[in-house]
């Protein structure tokens, strides 16, 4: 920058700017099991998040054996206005919904009852200091096949896995797993997740009438 204010920490990485706004934590919490025979869970923010975009929402499941499994993760709410998320368990075989998030956004929210607050030439607010920073820890792609199988509808069920030492204090972008993805003939694939802690295996599971085996959307993690 030519002007304003840059701030770096001790490993020379700039963590507040005055032109440009980082990944902002704007609600953190937990979720449970709300709905559908404990299969469901919607969550509500402790307030509502105004940004134009939906906010990128990072879950850790509880547990630390049997499988975690989760998907059809939507936001819900419209923009300007994000109320809150659900997430639903793989099945009744899975661990149920249990776990802590936190929501993020490439936008500061003035909450700070003293500190200081940063503004960009348009009145944007970029930095408050009651909002912390998420920190991108990892991600990767490698998924390995493992194998294929049929749903009770005759669909086609592929398996991917990485192998995964779920660090303490590690959260999984979830907005990724509410996607469908397209195979080779157009046909939707519907994603799934599973978390299995007892064998140290992060799993993406694709369900769909023409499944392809080849698997590279990238899981992407973050810290507090």
């Amino acid at each position: 920058m030519s002007f304003g204010l840059e701030f770096k920490n001790d490993s020379n990485v700039v963590t507040v700017d005055s032109e440009f706004t980082r990944l902002v934590v704007l609600a953190k919490g937990t979720y449970s099991p709300t709905q559908e025979s404990g299969l469901g869970s919607v969550t509500s923010f402790p307030r509502t998040i105004t940004s134009q975009e939906p906010p990128l929402v990072f879950v850790r499941p509880a547990g630390s054996s049997g499988i975690a499994g989760l998907c059809l993760m939507r936001v819900i709410g419209s923009p300007g206005a994000w109320t809150g998320f659900y997430v639903r368990a793989y099945n009744e075989n899975t661990l149920q919904p249990n776990g802590s998030y936190f929501a993020c956004g490439f936008a500061a929210t003035a909450l700070a009852d003293f500190g200081m607050r940063i503004w960009d030439g348009s009145s944007k607010l970029l930095f408050d200091s009651g909002t912390p920073y998420a920190r991108f820890t990892r991600s990767f792609q490698n998924w390995t096949y493992i194998k294929s199988d049929n749903t009770s509808q005759g669909v086609t069920r592929s398996y991917y896995r990485v192998n995964f030492d779920f660090p303490v204090g590690e959260y999984m972008l979830i907005n990724t797993f509410s996607m469908h993805m397209l195979a080779d003939d157009g046909l939707n694939r519907a994603l799934y997740c599973w978390w299995d802690f007892s064998g140290g295996n992060l799993y993406a599971i694709t369900v769909g009438p023409s499944n392809p085996i080849v698997f590279f959307m990238p899981a992407v993690f973050a810290k507090l």
